[in-house]
């Protein structure tokens, strides 16, 4: 998506299960203690799925030999101008996570992630939860399947404070 401003990737990492999601707690601006996905930025010349599996092994540990990314979507914001390239992961096996940017923590899926009082993106982690809930048997390899829509009251994760 060269031309469109600065390339950032956006990844949404799935335990086996696919009962829980890798999020971090944002320790900079934008998004300043709220949680978020992890991802960044694209380097120029960089493919985009290449630079998500850098990112990936950057903030998280995780490597490309772990998890399967899979392009999901983009945004692309003309006045800004930068656009995002959101990519979707199962783990295979559970997996420690480890980083320095953000702080990490697997969160349950029973949020509000429209919440932007609580998660960074001004709604998109919502939309792209439910693009993958709607996607989730091309997406996901466990039976879990992830609620419906992502109303629910959250309930408070012991890392999510």
């Amino acid at each position: 998506m060269s031309g469109q401003g600065q390339g950032y990737n956006l990844i949404a990492v799935f335990n086996p299960a696919a009962d829980r999601l890798l999020m971090c707690k944002r320790k900079k601006p934008p998004y300043l203690g709220l949680f978020n996905l992890v991802g960044g930025k694209i380097e120029a010349g960089e493919a985009g799925q290449d630079a998500a599996y850098r990112e990936l092994w950057e903030e998280t540990g995780i490597s490309r030999e772990d998890i399967r990314l899979t392009h999901l979507m983009d945004f692309t914001y003309y006045l800004d101008p930068c656009y995002v390239e959101v990519y979707v992961g199962q783990l295979d096996k559970e997996q420690a996570v480890f980083g320095e940017e953000n702080e990490l923590f697997w969160s349950s899926l029973d949020h509000d992630f429209f919440d932007m009082s609580r998660y960074a993106g001004e709604g998109n982690l919502g939309h792209v939860l439910e693009q993958v809930r709607l996607f989730q048997k091309q997406l996901l390899h466990a039976s879990t399947a992830l609620p419906p829509g992502h109303s629910a009251p959250p309930e408070k994760d012991s890392t999510a404070d």
